[in-house]
């Protein structure tokens, strides 16, 4: 299934909002209350992706994987986030990369990788009950630091950092 990358216009927000709700529905659904994806969780991530894309910052890069002219997946880089009171460990954190499940193994989560980190350091945030995902990091050459965390707004899903 061939795919390419680009940046994403202001006019692509509602679509990866959507692409990134079905993502978490294919990933987490089993994990979280059965009322999570609710109409407020599905226009919160509309006005993120609204704001995060009308209001571009140098220091972050987002890019998409299409297939036949549709959003499969993204990859969103930027400045690491502080961990409470300490600095970040790397300048640069993975903040998010999903691909819809009807593409993974067609390498669009390795190239959004790659276009948007390449291989410099950084840190990401993975839930634990994701093994896929941990598994993809791994081969990527990131490790588990031993630090976790509860998602704040995802009840019932342990965060464990990751560092390259």
């Amino acid at each position: 299934m061939a795919f390419s990358l680009r940046q994403p216009a202001p006019s692509d927000a509602a679509e990866i909002a959507a692409l990134h709700v079905a993502a978490w529905k294919e990933t987490y659904a089993h994990l979280l209350p059965d009322d999570f994806f609710s109409p407020e969780y599905v226009e919160g991530r509309n006005r993120m992706w609204d704001r995060v894309l009308g209001h571009p910052r140098d220091d972050m890069t987002i890019r998409v994987a299409e297939s036949d002219d549709r959003i499969i997946g993204f990859a969103w880089v930027g400045p690491a986030q502080a961990e409470g009171e300490e600095a970040p460990l790397r300048d640069r954190e993975l903040y998010a990369i999903y691909v819809l499940a009807s593409h993974h193994g067609t390498g669009a989560g390795q190239a959004l990788l790659t276009e948007t980190l390449g291989t410099s350091p950084a840190s990401l945030w993975v839930a634990k009950e994701n093994p896929r995902a941990a598994a993809f990091y791994t081969r990527n050459g990131f490790r588990f630091d031993g630090v976790e965390q509860v998602d704040p707004a995802a009840p019932g899903i342990t965060d464990a950092r990751m560092l390259r």
